[in-house]
């Protein structure tokens, strides 16, 4: 497999925010999101086979674990990867574009499904199907880049009764205030949760492997 970095940190988003996390981020992406973070991703990598990467894990003695990328389900291995890392006992978060089928991830790991807003560019890559295939503890993140966004994904979140999971917010850094999202948020009683990058604030928007 083609890995970027390993690293051991504070989980910044999710419902796992606060919590020490390893970081296994993979090489390459099939989006290109207008606002991505993660440029660095997209191209190089150092090879590693399933086994060295689990050893590298193992040595940090942290049990929660987080696949992400670029997009991680876009290497094919990534799939045994997750399920070698449920069998060694490890709590396994995968943050994923949901442009790619969820259908052969482990069950036994936690989804954090990214549904792409119009901001993005990306939106017509959503993988609509994915979301029948979530389950109870498997989280949806919209990145809110404007009003637009947010409408978008209030619609969204109504149209698909997604209230059922835990929905993030998470307004584009540099770009969307807090306030006015968390705001309207408020004012419509929308059933999310707000995020913002918590390893951003820690560290820098600009650090990597944080």
């Amino acid at each position: 497999m083609r890995i970027t970095e390993i690293f051991h940190s504070i989980q910044g988003e999710s419902s796992h925010a606060g919590r020490p996390c390893v970081f296994i981020r993979l090489t390459g992406c099939n989006l290109r999101c207008r606002w991505c973070d993660s440029e660095y991703t997209f191209t190089g990598g150092e090879r590693m086979s399933i086994d060295e990467i689990l050893d590298r894990v193992k040595s940090y003695g942290c049990n929660l674990v987080e696949v992400t990328g670029g997009e991680p389900l876009a290497q094919a291995e990534s799939f045994e990867l997750i399920k070698r890392l449920c069998d060694e006992g490890f709590e396994v978060l995968i943050e994923t574009s949901g442009s790619i089928d969820v259908t052969p991830v482990d069950p036994r790991a936690t989804l954090i499904l990214d549904l792409k807003c119009p901001g993005s560019g990306e939106a017509d890559k959503n993988r609509w199907e994915n979301l029948a295939i979530l389950r109870p503890r498997d989280e949806i993140k919209f990145v809110i880049a404007s009003r637009a966004d947010y409408e978008w994904a209030r619609r969204v979140i109504a149209e698909h009764r997604l209230e059922r999971f835990t929905i993030l917010l998470s307004p584009v850094w540099g770009e969307m205030e807090m306030k006015p999202l968390a705001e309207w948020m408020l004012s419509d009683r929308l059933p999310a949760r707000f995020q913002t990058q918590l390893h951003k604030h820690i560290w820098g928007p600009d650090v990597k492997g944080v």
